[in-house]
């Protein structure tokens, strides 16, 4: 027999398990067609246009100022000038006076019996004695009058401090300056060099060219072709160094402006000279009055210098002042009475008969310190002295290397010329082409050093001197 209730139940489950599956395809069509328009969203059309990345174009004085701004041994030496600032505060706060303010209870086991004294007495006699429950408010009040100069001592140590910092932050400028513009001009110098390398290489291989085309015309020897590819092998390390030395010397400028390795930057200058007089006296002088370093020498002294009347501060009398008023009860409710309050001034006086001879030994470490302080700027001065005798020299070797070297670039140039004539006339040697050729790359190459040795030799008298690049002093323009 049929079960027509079962049938019927198989029947239901059947069209439920149909209908779930329509359902879930219908679903899973949608989903399907949401992603395919996200992702094709965000895909690039064939229209679109990819813009490459940014290069950022630097020349010296963003690059000088991107390094000072960004460099963080300057940042917390900003710090330091802060924090050399809040010492003269707290230096002058040794001449102000020190209020203080407080309450106090305290239960005590006994206290005198002086009763409670006469309604029209004009001070509770408690408040000479105390209370067996004492409320007590004062307010107290202490200056320093005199000790022995020791606080004038310490605020123009302070003062001096801060301009030590101040001083120290400008070396640090400088310092950075420096290393920016060292780093600026190696990659204008080592572009220059990849230069040269490049026409050196390219000339080779012109020639090499045209040595071959010679030997398959029977004008040139099976040597020549082999002398002249073996001259195009032996520069190609030449042009490698210098692509590489490009690289090195932008990942060191890029650390220094703190800029990521990845990100794309150019330089924007040439490398190019403007001729300065060199006045050694007048720099000497100038540098003498600006030098950091002489300048924190000097400080130093000074610094010294209160240091011993701050030690000899021990021999002389300490003065000093106070003043309280306070007031006292048992009582809550009448403690701020006139009847429960009291006063009182004084001063006090007091020196030093015998330390131990402790001052006396301060006073000689301070000397001493002071003895050395004058040394160490008499030893800076001697050094600044031979720096600027020694950017000087450098200044002059440079420009007769670089008139020289200017003199005799059109001499091998016109030399290499005349090598490739005779040489394709078959009246020169090979040899004389290939030699000509090295020269010339040469002479380009000690000219650039030159150019490159002079902009050096001029930042290094600047930094001697203190002279911060701005981009506008008459000694900078032209780099």
């Amino acid at each position: 027999m049929v079960n027509h209730n079962t049938l019927s139940v198989r029947s239901g489950d059947l069209a439920l398990f149909s209908f779930s599956r329509k359902i879930i395809a219908v679903a899973a069509l949608m989903l399907f067609t949401f992603l395919q328009f996200t992702y094709s969203a965000d895909m690039p059309k064939s229209t679109d246009v990819i813009k490459p990345t940014e290069i950022k174009t630097l020349t010296l004085k963003e690059s000088v100022r991107t390094a000072i701004m960004n460099n963080r041994p300057i940042q917390m030496q900003e710090q330091q000038v802060d924090y050399a600032r809040s010492g003269i505060m707290y230096a002058t706060s040794a001449f102000l006076p020190q209020v203080d303010f407080g309450y106090n209870y305290t239960l005590n086991d006994a206290v005198p019996s002086v009763g409670q004294g006469s309604p029209g007495a004009r001070k509770d006699p408690g408040v000479y004695f105390g209370f067996k429950n004492n409320n007590n408010l004062a307010l107290s009040a202490t200056e320093s009058v005199y000790n022995g100069g020791a606080n004038i001592a310490t605020l123009k140590q302070a003062k001096l401090t801060l301009k030590v910092q101040d001083e120290t932050l400008r070396q640090a400028k400088l310092d950075v300056e420096f290393e920016a513009k060292r780093l600026f001009f190696g990659l204008l110098l080592a572009y220059e060099t990849l230069r040269i390398a490049q026409d050196l290489v390219d000339t080779a291989q012109a020639h090499y060219e045209q040595t071959k085309k010679m030997f398959d015309q029977g004008t040139a020897s099976k040597f020549d072709v082999l002398q002249s590819k073996v001259q195009v092998s032996k520069l190609m390390p030449q042009l490698i160094s210098a692509q590489n030395a490009i690289d090195l010397i932008m990942a060191d400028f890029k650390k220094l402006l703190v800029i990521k390795l990845t990100d794309p930057i150019a330089v924007d200058g040439k490398l190019d000279y403007k001729l300065i007089d060199i006045m050694e006296k007048e720099f000497l002088k100038e540098a003498f009055s600006r030098n950091p370093q002489i300048i924190l020498k000097l400080l130093g002294i000074d610094i010294n210098k209160w240091a011993i009347e701050y030690a000899k501060a021990g021999w002389l009398p300490q003065i000093s002042a106070m003043a309280n008023y306070t007031f006292q009860s048992d009582s809550l409710k009448v403690l701020v009475l006139p009847r429960q309050s009291l006063w009182s001034v004084g001063a006090q006086a007091s020196i030093a008969l015998f330390d131990g001879f402790a001052t006396k030994a301060k006073v000689d470490q301070a000397q001493a310190q002071y003895n050395q302080a004058r040394l160490a700027k008499d030893d800076i001065v001697d050094q600044v002295a031979l720096d600027i005798k020694q950017a000087c020299l450098n200044l002059r070797e440079s420009k007769q290397i670089i008139d020289t070297q200017k003199d005799s670039i059109g001499e091998a140039t016109e030399a290499l010329r005349l090598a490739n004539v005779r040489f394709d006339n078959g009246v020169g040697i090979n040899l004389d082409v290939l030699d000509a050729q090295t020269s010339l790359a040469q002479v380009e190459q000690n000219l650039a050093q030159g150019i490159y040795d002079y902009l050096m030799a001029k930042s290094q008298l600047n930094r001697i001197m203190g002279r911060l690049y701005s981009g506008e002093e008459n000694y900078d323009a032209g780099y």
